[in-house]
């Protein structure tokens, strides 16, 4: 055996590269999901702020025109009457858009895409251990594939907004193209390549 053969990984580079590529898009949609329910999660408590707001207000000028205390009744009235349309405009909006149940399947999604982005980093350190054969590898990379498609095909859509939220959480610029030294930022210290590219 010569130093070269020797000092040559026994992994196939073009199939640790696509394990890495394909780790690399499903932790963006990872954190896509994570910042489209935290969006979701933030129109629901908005929601539902106005909507106990305007209730209590509501309430309050309600009273106060039935104790007498505002200065015309029909003012009073017109007040009431204006506040108690846009309770039930927010209440409708809120059977309309479910933002709540929205938010709870962004984050089911990303529970789900978490998993399969930390198989991915099991199989892409198994690849650079040797402890695999690209055989075995090539069988778990299908089975991740199928199960990042399950996870699509159950997803919500999400937002430019959500996609801008992950992209600078994840400190990246360019969309689904990802340099070796963007996936190693990705990865933890150990399963780096170490490569001077990016």
């Amino acid at each position: 055996m010569t130093s070269q053969s020797a000092a040559s990984p026994e992994w196939d580079p073009h199939l640790l590269a696509q394990v890495r590529e394909a780790f690399g898009r499903v932790a963006y949609s990872h954190k896509t999901h994570e910042k489209q329910a935290d969006i979701c999660f933030t129109k629901h408590r908005c929601q539902q702020g106005a909507l106990i707001a305007l209730t209590a207000i509501s309430s309050g000028t309600f009273l106060a025109a039935v104790v007498g205390l505002s200065g015309s009744a029909a003012l009073t009235g017109l007040v009431t009457s204006s506040i108690a349309l846009l309770v039930s405009w927010i209440s409708l909006g809120a059977k309309t858009f479910k933002f709540e149940d929205e938010s709870n399947a962004h984050r089911g999604i990303a529970s789900r895409l978490w998993d399969v982005r930390e198989s991915y980093i099991s199989l892409i350190a198994d690849l650079m251990s040797g402890t695999i054969s690209n055989a075995t590898a090539r069988q778990r990379r299908d089975e991740l594939q199928q199960a990042t498609r399950d996870c699509y095909v159950e997803a919500p859509r999400t937002s430019s907004k959500a996609y801008k939220r992950a992209q600078k959480a994840l400190k990246k610029k360019e969309e689904m193209e990802f340099t070796s030294r963007e996936i190693d930022l990705l990865l933890p210290e150990a399963l780096r390549l170490g490569g001077s590219e990016g």
